[in-house]
């Protein structure tokens, strides 16, 4: 049986592009007049209403990129700023404004993501081997039931090193960081990422400064050493170790003084008479006197 199809049917095709390009308005008119026109309040005018023409398609683009991490209307800005650098840049004569327009606020919003985004900064290499490594993911686990892929099938899908690829995997936790007041537990006795750090332990430093001085010390003169231990160790005045020892306080400051510039330049590798700052127990450096 013949079936009559009707020839007056509507064009879905042509509705459907209509439908595409709802937010591509017909300003061809207005962008001849503005190529026309000096800096000043007409053009102002004239480009203020090229914007709110095309600020819905700058909208859409800008939700593309939505549950980023970032605000859609902080997206919108960036969009619309991307607008008015193409309605700037736009030469009428070169084609249609929508073909200029999408890649040129498409790129506002990358920049926006690569330069602004970022929770640390990264170079501009390591995020190019991030968005690769991150591709390459999605595309070798788009068929249901994919295992997760190894480095080394990332690396043959794209055809970079397995070093990148592990560089790109770093960079994929590099974009936003975690607050060192965040939760780690849910208990009652729950704790923050902050208490699982470790602090410097001073005691280190002091272990080292011994040990260099040890040498030093066992290299002075007997009397000289046990000056050194009768202030520093017993906290004697240098009046009371003067009036042991039967000499005068300035000539047991004098020897106490190039005693620890001796043992301090010994510490630091710096025999050959080089002179220092300073001390144990923040006595001067630099002067001299005989025993």
């Amino acid at each position: 049986m013949l079936i009559d199809t009707p020839t007056d049917r509507p064009d879905t095709t042509a509705a459907a592009t209509r439908r595409r390009h709802d937010d591509a308005p017909d300003t061809a008119a207005l962008f001849a007049r503005l190529a026309t026109l000096e800096e000043g309040p007409e053009r102002d005018a004239v480009r203020d209403e090229l914007v709110t023409a095309w600020l819905p398609m700058a909208h859409r683009i800008a939700g593309r990129f939505r549950d980023r991490g970032e605000s859609v209307e902080d997206l919108r800005q960036v969009a619309a700023l991307g607008l008015v650098k193409a309605i700037d840049r736009f030469d009428p004569s070169r084609g249609a404004f929508e073909s200029y327009a999408v890649p040129t606020i498409t790129g506002e919003v990358k920049r926006h993501f690569r330069d602004r985004m970022w929770a640390l900064r990264v170079p501009r290499r390591v995020q190019e081997l991030r968005n690769k490594v991150r591709i390459a993911r999605r595309e070798l686990t788009q068929n249901p039931g994919s295992p997760e892929p190894s480095v080394a099938d990332i690396a043959a899908h794209t055809g970079l090193t397995e070093e990148e690829v592990g560089t790109g995997m770093e960079a994929l936790e590099s974009f936003s960081t975690l607050s060192l007041d965040a939760e780690l537990s849910s208990d009652d006795d729950g704790y923050s990422l902050a208490d699982t750090l470790g602090s410097s332990d001073a005691s280190y430093d002091v272990v080292v400064d011994r040990e260099s001085a040890k040498e030093g010390l066992r290299r002075l003169p007997e009397r000289e050493r046990a000056i050194l231990y009768m202030r520093f160790f017993e906290d004697m005045t240098q009046s009371r170790i003067a009036d042991r020892l039967g000499i005068s306080q300035m000539h047991v400051s004098r020897l106490i003084s190039r005693s620890c510039a001796r043992v301090r330049a010994e510490a630091l590798g710096e025999r050959g008479g080089r002179g220092g700052q300073g001390g144990p127990g923040g006595q001067p450096r630099g002067h001299s006197a005989s025993a």
